[in-house]
């Protein structure tokens, strides 16, 4: 027989055991005596459990319940949930046509106001968030096109700059508190220049928005461009 055990891709090894010892009575005391592991996962050098090693204990069942708990459903997971990796703390989801509140820089000359958007695309993590737009409000599938956001700050790879917004998303956030969370980091940060010269519409980006804020126009497609990453490439 082969040993195949080093191709596994998580292999654990005993570092250490801890054995609890209580005494018997009406007021019980308890003892907690830990053991390392030589290399063939026999217990050694018995000794009474220190602090340093409860508080490494206690960290490790933390950061574990943290994880399972990261990007829990506090409900039955919504339809514009497309694809959702709890181990990597990545989700991506889609929004239709709505009115949002925007805000730009004095720099671009744009007023503050409502404006209808586009369906988007989102892509975050806990520190990264990525947008795309849709054409229409179907649900995405891997053949739909993705279009450039047809907004400030955002990469032509739909990545997006937050500039000096504090990003604060909680390890153990639930699904839905996550996405909420992005999209309202996102619509509530000062939208203020192109990125890399990169122009996310066909036409003038200002004369765009100029023409939409604060009015109940809807957003014109056509403004669209097309990108070249397609939703396949993002999962």
């Amino acid at each position: 027989m082969n040993d195949i055990t080093e191709n596994f891709t998580a292999l654990y090894h005993p570092q250490s055991a801890l054995v609890f010892y209580q005494t018997k009575g009406m007021q019980s005391d308890t003892y907690v005596e830990c053991f390392d592991m030589d290399k063939h996962g026999n217990p050694i050098n018995a000794h009474p459990l220190t602090i340093r090693e409860a508080n490494r204990l206690a960290k490790a069942l933390k950061t574990k319940e943290e994880k399972e708990s990261c990007l829990k459903p506090e409900r039955i997971i919504g339809n514009h949930i497309l694809h959702l990796d709890t181990l990597k703390g990545k989700v991506i989801w889609f929004t239709k046509i709505q009115q949002r509140e925007l805000y730009f820089t004095h720099s671009l000359g744009i007023p503050k106001g409502k404006a209808t958007i586009p369906a988007l695309l989102w892509i975050a993590d806990r520190n990264h968030l990525s947008i795309f737009a849709l054409k229409s409000n179907r649900r995405p599938t891997e053949k739909t096109t993705l279009y450039n956001a047809p907004f400030f700050n955002v990469h032509q790879n739909g990545k997006v700059c937050m500039g000096t917004v504090d990003v604060r998303i909680k390890r153990s956030v639930s699904l839905e508190a996550f996405t909420s969370a992005w999209e309202d980091y996102f619509f509530n940060s000062y939208f203020s220049h192109l990125m890399g010269g990169h122009n996310p519409v066909n036409g003038n980006c200002v004369t765009l928005w100029e023409s939409l804020v604060n009015t109940d126009k809807i957003f014109p497609i056509e403004a669209l461009k097309k990108s070249k990453i397609t939703l396949k490439n993002l999962i």
